[in-house]
C-alpha cells in the first residue's frame, strides 16, 4: 500500500546543489564545490581554528594544520527472499505479500598607463589587474549565466532523485516485472538515483541496491524533494587525528569528549540551534549532537554530507541475519533461556534478549544519553515503532543498523559504546521498558533535533 503522508523522499548528496540549498536554508556552515563521486565528502569551508594541542597552552601556540604537533583544536589523541507481489504484505523473509513488500569572462579592468618608468614592472601590472578584476562587480550577463547554470543544476537533481512513497517494505527486481527476480528491497524513507524508466517501472540505483521498482510506490520530481528534505539529515566527518567537542564556541570552554577521527555526528543547523541554545554561529564553529545535547568543534576539522536510506541487496540482509543467527547461538549456549509468564506478557512487546535490551540502551545513549529519562525512553521507543511497522526491518539489530538510519550505529560509535561496557543504568532501564511495549511517544518512527519541525518534542528532540 502506498503510505498516507503529505510529504515524501531522501535523496542522494551525488549533486552539489542540494546540499548547498540543504545548507543555505539550515545550516551556518558554507558548502563549496561539486562532489567527484557520489560519495564525495564537502568540505565545510572554515576560518583558521586556535587551539593548541596542551590544554594549559592554548593561547599561547599559533594555529597548525590538522594533525600537527603543535595542535590546533585538533587535539592530538588518537582514538533472505521472500515469495509476494510489489507491495510484499510482510517485512523481508515473511512468506508472502505484495508487490510493496511488507506492506528520497568579463573585461578585466587595463592597469594605469603612464607611459614613463613609473608604470611599474609588467609583474606588478598583472598584479594590479588581478586585484581589479578580484574587486569587479559582475555583469548583469555574468550573474544571469550562473542563475541559469545553478537552475539547470537543480533540474538536474530533481530529475534524477526517486524516493520510496510506501507503507510497506518495497520490491525491487532484476527486470521491470512482477515476475522477475528480487534482488533487493526498499524502506520508508529510502532514496536513490533514477537509472532508467520503462513502462510504469523505474531502474534505480540506492546504495549497493540496482534494480527496477514499480512507479506507483516511488515519488519523482517536487515530491520527492519535499521528502528528501523532511527526513534527510546533515552529519559531520571528523577529519582531523582527534577533535575536541566543547560545552561552547570557544578555545577555553570544557570539552565533553574526544572524537576520532572518521567519528561522524548529526549536525545542528541553524533553526534547531536557535531553538536550543538562542544563538548562531560563525563559520569558525559547527554545532553538533553530542547524546541529545549541543557539542561545538572545529569547522577546519571536519567534512559536511547529506545522508539519506538506502535499500538493501539480498545478500546484504542474508549476510546480517547470518551473523545474528550466530550471536544468538553463541549466547543461548552460555545462559539459560527465560520466558515471561503469559499473565504478565505486554501484547505490544517484540521478542528481545539481553543482546536487544545492550544494543538498544547503546543506541539510546549514543543519542540522547545526556537528556532527562524521557527523553532516552523516547528513542527507545521509535525503534520499537520500527520494529513493528511494515516499513521498516523486523528486527532491533536490522533497524538500528539498517543503511543511513541511525549515525552512530553506522558510525561504529554503538559498537564502541558497547564494547566499552560503559552504558548508563538510565538508558539500559529505557530499553528494557521500550521493548516491552512501553511508548512515550506514541506511534513516532522518526525523531531529530527540536526546531523547524512539528511533532512531539521531549528535551532537544522532536518525535514524529
Amino acid at each position: 500500500m502506498k503510505r498516507e503522508k503529505g510529504k515524501c523522499g531522501r535523496g542522494r548528496h551525488q549533486l552539489a546543489a542540494l546540499l548547498a540549498a540543504v545548507c543555505l536554508l539550515q545550516c551556518a556552515l558554507p558548502v563549496s564545490g561539486a562532489p567527484a563521486s557520489e560519495e564525495a565528502h564537502f568540505a565545510a569551508g572554515v576560518g583558521e581554528i586556535l587551539d593548541v594541542l596542551p590544554e594549559e597552552e592554548e593561547e599561547k601556540a599559533p594555529a597548525g594544520k590538522p594533525g600537527d604537533a603543535a595542535g590546533t583544536e585538533e587535539s592530538g589523541r588518537k582514538s533472505g527472499d521472500a515469495a509476494g507481489t510489489e507491495e510484499s504484505g510482510g517485512k523481508p523473509g515473511d512468506a508472502a505479500g505484495t508487490e510493496e513488500s511488507g506492506g528520497k569572462p568579463g573585461d578585466a579592468a587595463g592597469a594605469d598607463e603612464s607611459g614613463g618608468d613609473t608604470a611599474g614592472t609588467g609583474e606588478e601590472e598583472q598584479q594590479e589587474r588581478n586585484r581589479q578584476e578580484k574587486d569587479r562587480e559582475p555583469s548583469e550577463a555574468e550573474e544571469k549565466e550562473a542563475d541559469t547554470e545553478e537552475a539547470s543544476g537543480d533540474d538536474s537533481f530533481r530529475d534524477e532523485l526517486v524516493m520510496t512513497d510506501v507503507s510497506d517494505v518495497l520490491n525491487v527486481r532484476e527486470e521491470p516485472s512482477e515476475e522477475a527476480q528480487k534482488v533487493g528491497y526498499l524502506y520508508a524513507d529510502c532514496g536513490g538515483t533514477i537509472l532508467e524508466r520503462r513502462d510504469g517501472w523505474t531502474k534505480l540505483e540506492s546504495g549497493e541496491l540496482v534494480g527496477w521498482a514499480k512507479d506507483e510506490y516511488l515519488l519523482f520530481g517536487e515530491e520527492a524533494v519535499e521528502e528528501l528534505e523532511d527526513v534527510g539529515r546533515l552529519v559531520a566527518h571528523v577529519t582531523g587525528e582527534t577533535l575536541r567537542i566543547r560545552k561552547e564556541p570557544s578555545t577555553e570552554a570544557a570539552v565533553y569528549d574526544l572524537a576520532a577521527r572518521g567519528e561522524t555526528y548529526e549536525v545542528v543547523d541553524k533553526a534547531q540551534l536557535r531553538y536550543s541554545d538562542g544563538i548562531e554561529l560563525d563559520a569558525e564553529w559547527a554545532a553538533v549532537d553530542y547524546e541529545g545535547e549541543t557539542g561545538y568543534v572545529s569547522s577546519e576539522f571536519i567534512e559536511i554530507d547529506f545522508e539519506y536510506d538506502h535499500g538493501e541487496t539480498l545478500e546484504q540482509i542474508e549476510a546480517r541475519q547470518q551473523t545474528e543467527e550466530k550471536a544468538q547461538e553463541k549466547k543461548s549456549s552460555s545462559e539459560a533461556k527465560t520466558r515471561p509468564s503469559p499473565g504478565r506478557q505486554n501484547a505490544g512487546s517484540i521478542p528481545a534478549g539481553t543482546s536487544d535490551v545492550t544494543l538498544l540502551a547503546a543506541l539510546i545513549q549514543c543519542e540522547a544519553g545526556n537528556e532527562s529519562y524521557e527523553g532516552q525512553l523516547a528513542v527507545g521507543a521509535v525503534v520499537v515503532n520500527r520494529v513493528k511497522s511494515p516499513s521498516y526491518p523486523n528486527t532491533v539489530t536490522d533497524v538500528i543498523f539498517a543503511s543511513g538510519q541511525f549515525t552512530p550505529a553506522g558510525s561504529g560509535k554503538v559498537a564502541r559504546l558497547i564494547e566499552s561496557g560503559n552504558i548508563y543504568a538510565s538508558c539500559i532501564q529505557a530499553a528494557n521498558e521500550a521493548l516491552s511495549g512501553v511508548t512515550n511517544v506514541g506511534s513516532a518512527t522518526h525523531f531529530r533535533r527540536a526546531g523547524g519541525r512539528d511533532g512531539i518534542v521531549i528535551g532537544n528532540h522532536v518525535f514524529w
